[in-house]
């Protein structure tokens, strides 16, 4: 139902451009109805994105179906209630899921393990993790692309662990991000170069906000790609690995224009 006496806001045509809440109107001193019924689904949806378990299983047959193995690990964290309070037991592996992670002889050179955790948003590994995976094996040159470790009640330090056993070079971790009002499905990704236990997060690189509506799969696997090219050259990741992935892209783009022109 419309508000009658809701009065326009003259950057109104400005929201076309960004899902942020900007120029709702207003009644009197107060918001219009519509804005804070919308206000309050967003922040139901929110909070959903965080409690709502991850259905690994489902998950795990999608990402069967598009040929991609995968292992399942949890972290110490022994509930949802466990995981929110108690950030540091979301950063070490259960003792019970660690001889399963354990690589069947030799692990490969060059490996790259990708592990697909719930975080704090279900929804976005959910809905994004076989999307950006697809991309990602269809442009990965000079890795082995390792088995898919799901891990659930997962911080971003759990994966740093999953790596070390798996002998890996590289661990990506795809994680739920914090869920903002106009963003519960964003996914973030974290890439560490040769993964241990104690890593801290400046040795890792992270690429955020990926969805449709944030950044696209493709640009995403772009800048990551670009970041594992740098991170064998340098042989770390972190503060002393930059991203200039949107330099390479626009020295592209001029590229292509100049040979189409």
């Amino acid at each position: 139902m419309k508000d009658e006496l809701a009065s326009t806001d003259p950057w109104q045509h400005l929201s076309q451009w960004t899902s942020a809440r900007i120029a709702m109107g207003r009644v009197g001193s107060s918001q219009p109805t519509k804005a804070v019924l919308d206000f309050n689904t967003d922040h139901a949806t929110a909070r959903d994105a965080i409690h709502t378990a991850l259905d690994v299983g489902r998950l795990e047959r999608k990402l069967h179906a598009a040929d991609f193995s995968s292992l399942r690990a949890w972290s110490k964290a022994c509930n949802r209630s466990e995981y929110l309070r108690r950030p540091d037991r979301g950063r070490t592996l259960h003792p019970a899921c660690i001889d399963a992670l354990q690589p069947n002889g030799t692990p490969s050179t060059h490996l790259l393990t990708v592990v697909v955790a719930d975080g704090l948003s279900s929804l976005a590994p959910a809905s994004h993790a076989l999307p950006l995976l697809r991309h990602l094996r269809d442009g990965l040159v000079g890795w082995a692309l390792d088995c898919v470790v799901v891990a659930t009640q997962a911080r971003v330090a759990l994966g740093d662990e999953i790596g070390q056993i798996r002998g890996s070079e590289a661990v990506l971790l795809l994680i739920g991000e914090r869920p903002g009002l106009k963003s519960p499905d964003s996914l973030g990704a974290y890439l560490t170069y040769h993964p241990r236990i104690g890593c801290t997060d400046a040795e890792r690189n992270c690429v955020s906000n990926i969805r449709p509506e944030g950044l696209s799969y493709q640009n995403a696997v772009f800048k990551i790609l670009h970041l594992l090219e740098g991170a064998r050259i340098q042989g770390r990741t972190g503060v002393a690995l930059k991203d200039s992935s949107d330099l390479f892209g626009l020295e592209r783009g001029a590229r292509k224009s100049r040979l189409n022109g």
